[in-house]
C-alpha cells in the first residue's frame, strides 16, 4: 500500500467531495483551502479573494487501488475546465479550478491529462485549468466536511441550482457510483 495525497480545486468544495468519496482506495476527501498566503484561512477570509486560496479537496488514496491518472480522470468529468472566472454559480479567484501537483510525476500525469483533454475535442473552448505546485493544504470547517451527507437535501439543491449538475450530464460526466476504467 502506498497512500500519496491528490490536491484539486474545482469550484466549491462541497461539490468536489462526492465524486471521489465512493471510489475504492480513496480513503479521506478532505474539503479545505490551498495555494494562497493566509496561514489558516476561514471561508469568509477565503470568500474575499484576498487570500490567494482557492477551495480545494485533498484525497488521500492507495495508488495500488486507485492511481493518481485515474483521479485526474475523475476530475475532468465533474467540473468545467474552460471557466476562468470561477465554477457555475460561483465567481472569483476561490473558486477557479486547478490541480496542485505534489511530486514531479503528479506534475507530468496532470500536464499529459490536460493535454489529452484539450486534444480530443470534447470542449471548443481552451482548458484553463491550472497546474500548479502544491501548497499548504488548510482543511475547512467541520461543516463543510462532507456536506452533500450531512445536508443532502441542500447539496443536491444547490447542485442542480447552480448549473454543474446540468452540465455533467450534458458533457456525459461520470455516475458516481461506477468505479473508472481507462
Amino acid at each position: 500500500m502506498a497512500i500519496q495525497y491528490a490536491t484539486f480545486a474545482g469550484g466549491c468544495f462541497w461539490c468536489m467531495v462526492k465524486p471521489f468519496d465512493k471510489y475504492d482506495g480513496v480513503h479521506s476527501v478532505v474539503s479545505g483551502y490551498t495555494g494562497g498566503h493566509t496561514v489558516n484561512p476561514t471561508y469568509e477570509e477565503v470568500c474575499t479573494d484576498t487570500t490567494g486560496h482557492r477551495e480545494a479537496v485533498r484525497i488521500e488514496f492507495d495508488d495500488s487501488v486507485i492511481s493518481y491518472e485515474e483521479l485526474l480522470n475523475i476530475f475532468w468529468q465533474v467540473m468545467d475546465p474552460t471557466d476562468a472566472g470561477g465554477q457555475f454559480g460561483d465567481r472569483g479567484e476561490s473558486y477557479k479550478t486547478a490541480i496542485y501537483t505534489n511530486t514531479d510525476e503528479q506534475q507530468q500525469a496532470a500536464e499529459k491529462s490536460k493535454q489529452a483533454l484539450q486534444d480530443s475535442g470534447k470542449f471548443s473552448s481552451p482548458i484553463v485549468t491550472d497546474i500548479l505546485p502544491g501548497k499548504e493544504f488548510y482543511p475547512a470547517e467541520e461543516h463543510h466536511q462532507e456536506y452533500y451527507k450531512k445536508n443532502p437535501s441542500h447539496y443536491e439543491r444547490y447542485s442542480v441550482g447552480s448549473g454543474r449538475a446540468g452540465f455533467i450530464e450534458k458533457i456525459g460526466g461520470i455516475v458516481h457510483e461506477k468505479r473508472l476504467t481507462q
